[in-house]
């Protein structure tokens, strides 16, 4: 098996996320162990590159959208634009992952209603939110082939993280920033860089300034949806929240962004919780008169909801440059005209 590439710390376990913004002393005093940290990236690139270690591809196309900064930069969202963008444009995609952060080790299908804490938050969200099929496993081959093998109909694979996941073959990627860019270009633990940038990727999305050294990079928007899930399904209309105080709970990397996109709406926060990232609510407990309505993300939900099930979701809408799009699907053509390989065996 592979080894994985260098983990990286978590900003919201560690505080590290200040250090990150500005080439401060803190940062700079770091900066020795960010030449060690990145001594180890290229060492382990350059043993894929002399095939030490080696890449395998599943068969059909492989795109991967993940990143290059520790810490949340929004993937998930992307990744559900364009499994239903695929799925518009006629073809059939699947998507794996590694899980991170559940209970479970082995490799197994995501079902719309999988228990987050066994498959993990984002595959359980992009399961119910694209009804495309989704495998998790440690080695995203192995999630791959179990795809494959399962929707043999499967002509296209996306893998939600995985820049750094050299042992899968790809043909093409996908960086998406947040709007804190860079940070303050250092590697880990100095910075909050995974590996150098720039590096080759196919095509960047920046909610923020566009990263330097880069030139296809497309611009997104995050915004929140006009309307709040319950459990079943229904919606409510974000409006109508605003009548009442409401109780807003995160476990992503950046809550504040989602409290401030609420306070935007006109939503009377009566109170806010930043748990941290991927938090598994089993110990969660209101703190809060149960007149008060409590609202999450929807990363959250597949975990409150089974617990809360009156808590409210609130989706979040993606708009990307659809100049993008159109760049992916001519990158695609080919595919189109040409019959896929079946997948290694």
């Amino acid at each position: 098996m592979a080894a994985a590439g260098p983990q990286p710390p978590s900003p919201s376990a560690t505080g590290l996320a200040r250090i990150w913004r500005s080439r401060g002393p803190a940062a700079w005093a770091l900066w020795p162990l960010s030449l060690a940290y990145g001594a180890l990236v290229a060492l382990r690139r350059g043993l894929y590159r002399l095939q030490v270690l080696r890449s395998e591809h599943p068969g059909p196309p492989v795109i991967v959208v993940g990143n290059v900064i520790a810490g949340g930069a929004g993937k998930t969202p992307v990744v559900i634009a364009l499994v239903r963008h695929l799925k518009a444009q006629g073809w059939q995609p699947g998507v794996i992952s590694r899980g991170y952060g559940r209970s479970t080790h082995d490799c197994r299908a995501v079902l719309p209603y999988s228990p987050a804490r066994e498959v993990g938050d984002e595959p359980a969200l992009i399961a119910r939110a694209t009804h495309a099929p989704v495998f998790v496993a440690p080695r995203r081959i192995t999630a791959a082939r179990a795809l494959l093998a399962a929707h043999p109909g499967t002509n296209i694979l996306v893998c939600d993280d995985g820049l750094q996941h050299l042992a899968l073959a790809r043909d093409m990627e996908i960086c998406v920033f947040n709007s804190d860019g860079v940070g303050n270009g250092f590697l880990l633990p100095a910075g909050p860089l995974r590996e150098p940038w720039p590096r080759p990727v196919d095509w960047v999305l920046h909610a923020g300034t566009r990263p330097a050294g880069h030139a296809s990079s497309f611009a997104l928007q995050r915004r929140l949806a006009p309307h709040a899930l319950r459990a079943d399904g229904r919606q409510v209309p974000l409006v109508s929240l605003r009548e009442g105080p409401v109780h807003a709970v995160a476990a992503v990397a950046r809550p504040e962004e989602f409290f401030a996109m609420l306070r935007a709406q006109d939503l009377q926060l009566a109170g806010t919780e930043s748990l941290p990232d991927h938090y598994d609510f089993n110990s969660w407990k209101r703190s809060f008169n149960r007149g008060i309505t409590l609202v999450c993300t929807e990363k959250d939900a597949v975990k409150l909801w089974p617990l809360h099930p009156d808590a409210l979701a609130v989706p979040l809408a993606l708009e990307v440059d659809p100049a993008f799009f159109a760049a992916l699907d001519a990158r695609l053509a080919p595919w189109r005209a040409t019959p896929l390989s079946s997948p290694s065996a």
